[in-house]
This record gives C-alpha cells, sequence and structure tokens, in this order.
C-alpha cells in the first residue's frame, strides 16, 4: 500500500504507526517510501515527536532503530549482520507470517491471487534464505515467529 502511496503522490509524507515489531517492518518501510515509523505501543509523546520531525521534512524512527541502522551502516550494510528474516522480501515475509497462522499453500495462493506453484516457490527460497531443511522446519518457525509477535506486542502493551 504504501509503494502505491508513494507512486501515485510521490512528495506525500507517510508515518506509518503499526502494531508490528519495528525491528522487522521499519526499513522496510522507510525502504518503500514512509518518513517514519512508530509502533502503536509507543507513548503519545512519541507519536508527536515523530509526527513533528516527519512534517519537519526529517525521517523519524525510535532511538533504538536509529541506533540498529546505524551499526548496519557502520558494518557496510553488509547481509552477514542481518537477523535472518531482514533478508527475505516483502512478499516472502507476507508468506512466511500466513504460513505461521496456519495457512497452507492453497490457502495463501487463494489469499494472494497467486498461483500455489508461485507460493510453493516462495516457500523454497524461504527455506533456503532460513536455512531451513523441510517443510516441518519452516512451518515451526513461521509459528516461532508468530508467537513471539504476539508475546511481543502483548508485553509492550502491558
Amino acid at each position: 500500500m504504501l509503494k502505491d502511496i508513494k507512486a501515485q503522490h510521490p512528495k506525500q509524507l507517510v508515518l506509518v504507526l503499526s502494531m508490528h515489531d519495528e525491528t522487522l517492518y521499519a526499513a522496510r518501510a522507510v525502504r518503500a517510501g514512509a518518513s517514519g515509523y512508530v509502533m502503536k505501543q509507543e507513548a503519545t509523546e512519541n507519536v508527536l515527536i515523530a509526527i513533528h520531525k516527519v512534517l519537519e521534512g526529517e525521517i523519524y524512527l525510535s532511538p533504538r532503530m536509529e541506533r540498529r541502522m546505524m551499526q548496519r551502516f557502520a558494518q557496510g550494510g553488509s547481509n552477514a549482520s542481518l537477523d535472518p528474516l531482514e533478508a527475505l522480501t516483502d512478499r516472502e515475509l507476507e508468506i512466511f507470517r500466513l504460513i505461521g497462522r496456519g495457512s497452507g499453500s492453497r490457502e495463501i495462493a487463494r489469499l494472494l491471487c497467486l498461483s500455489v506453484k508461485t507460493i510453493e516457490s516462495h516457500r523454497a527460497h524461504i527455506k533456503e534464505k532460513l536455512n531451513l531443511k523441510n517443510a516441518n522446519e519452516l512451518v515451526q518457525q513461521a509459528i516461532q515467529m508468530e508467537k513471539d509477535a504476539g508475546s511481543d506486542s502483548a508485553s509492550t502493551a502491558a
């Protein structure tokens, strides 16, 4: 959606307010054209700071994400330092999350309006990028990521 907004309105400022973990999505959002990324669990004061920074033409990321991105930059942007999930394309990550929610290849294909063969190809790339041996490991990792994402947002909200 962000890519579509930026394609139709290139000068439009976009600040993403999301329930999803910033370590996985903030850099993706900025690469897609967002001017900032804030998790919904942030204090209202931080959301206001983000809005003001974006309106001033700056990019807003949490201090934690700024440090993380600066470390990556200092290391030459090498993929060696990446969380393996960061190596996944946006589509692969979307499919990985759907697998973690219990969807099979046919259901994912239907939801994303793709062929089952395309989904299977993405699954193979995900397994390769995450160094997983088989489909069972893929499903287990995907389920674990969804559990972790759920507990992260529950613990941050508490």
